[in-house]
């Protein structure tokens, strides 16, 4: 079958590395936010602040980055991001182990972390589209999504056990090796990498900072699908520490049984991501993007009604489940479209522009979510996410551009 085919073994050890790197941020699955609750006893507020203020502070140190890497070598800046996301993961459960761990330490970690994901994420980018073929990229974002949710549903778990067993440093220590071997991976790709052209002016500009949000918001279909994705990822992680206060705090599950809830259903996104070619061959990737994208919007209301028990349990995995197995067919066909629709000189600053946006939106509504919690009730909270989210999918495009033309359906 064309899915099962080598995509050559530059592609393996790329594979290879994000795999491991993906596995140990899911063994890790909400660590801070755990650590928060468990060890210094946050609240919503302060935990929402966590994860707020990483994300934005990291995306505004981010911003000049994306134009810095463009013209540079991707591989060696991919393997420094990952190893200064190791050491900076290790100072955690050093500092715990010492009894000096504070909410601060946390901050300065989150944010040297969410500014290496960016810049990692938007250098991978562009290493992929420069190892993989371009009728392979969707059979390669399949891979990823595949791995991805499989790390998803594994790593949950076993991390909760391991937190019970070793204390709730023990991920962020896995977390940490995670990225060393990711690193490792990538020097493994092996020949050197080509320096890419300057195109332009040889120094950093002003403009160049925002060149990739001027691509995005001038593209037909690249600008509504910048709006939804956002829109979708910030109010589904806007949500999670709120989520998890009420899970762990009143309703009293377990670390574990959180973990669970939120694993199991990631079978879903598997067989999303292994159907989703198959769909695009039947269907046309518009129409796959345009249905997908939409009933990923109706699953997040259900989880304003998780209650205590087992039956509470059920109700969290089978909302996941539904919500996951949408993603898992959305998220590698509007991967590789979107990496088509970028010439190979704003392949970076486009992916730096979207993910910064993505982490600014994510943090600022994380933010709003958690004293909207205090004033209301958690499960208020979630419910407003949930009415909004099913306003999201009006922003889907109505029709999808190749190249210079406008079609309705794309076939790949």
């Amino acid at each position: 079958m064309a899915g099962r085919r080598s995509l050559g073994r530059q592609f393996g050890w790329l594979w290879a590395g994000y795999a491991v790197s993906t596995f140990g941020t899911r063994l890790a699955f909400d660590a801070f936010p755990l650590v928060a609750i468990l060890v210094l006893h946050a609240g919503p507020t302060e935990v929402s602040a966590l994860a707020a203020t990483g994300l934005a502070v990291g995306a505004v140190v981010a911003v000049p980055l994306g134009p810095w890497l463009e013209f540079r070598r991707k591989r060696p800046v991919m393997i420094t991001m990952d190893l200064i996301r190791f050491a900076a993961l290790l100072t955690v459960p050093a500092a715990f182990a010492l009894g000096l761990l504070g909410f601060g330490q946390l901050l300065i970690v989150s944010v040297l972390v969410a500014a290496a994901d960016i810049t990692f994420q938007a250098a991978s980018g562009a290493c992929l589209k420069a190892l993989v073929r371009p009728e392979d990229l969707l059979i390669a974002n399949g891979r990823f999504e595949s791995t991805a949710w499989t790390a998803t549903a594994l790593g949950p778990p076993l991390g909760g056990a391991a937190i019970g067993l070793f204390g709730p440093a023990a991920t962020v220590v896995a977390d940490a090796i995670s990225y060393l071997l990711s690193a490792v991976g990538i020097r493994a790709i092996g020949k050197k990498e080509p320096r890419p052209a300057r195109t332009g002016a040889p120094r950093l500009r002003a403009r160049d900072l925002l060149e990739g949000w001027r691509y995005i918001l001038t593209h037909a279909t690249l600008r509504p699908l910048f709006l939804n994705t956002i829109l979708v990822s910030s109010l589904i992680m806007a949500t999670s520490p709120v989520l998890a206060v009420l899970m762990l705090g009143p309703l009293g599950f377990a670390p574990w049984q959180y973990g669970l809830a939120f694993a199991a259903p990631c079978v879903g996104g598997l067989i999303g991501a292994r159907l989703s070619r198959r769909l695009v061959t039947r269907f046309g990737r518009h129409q796959v993007m345009l249905t997908a994208g939409a009933l990923r919007a109706c699953w997040l209301l259900g989880l304003a009604f998780v209650h205590p028990g087992t039956s509470g349990l059920i109700l969290v995995m089978v909302v996941e489940l539904g919500l996951i197995t949408c993603m898992g067919v959305f998220n590698p066909v509007f991967a590789s479209y979107r990496l088509e629709q970028l010439p190979p000189d704003r392949v970076v600053r486009t992916l730096s522009a979207w993910s910064i946006t993505s982490k600014l939106t994510v943090a600022a509504m994380t933010a709003l979510w958690g004293p909207l919690a205090a004033l209301t009730s958690t499960r208020t909270a979630i419910a407003i996410a949930g009415l909004l989210s099913l306003a999201t999918p009006l922003l889907l495009p109505r029709r999808a551009r190749t190249g210079g033309e406008v079609s309705p359906v794309c076939h790949l």
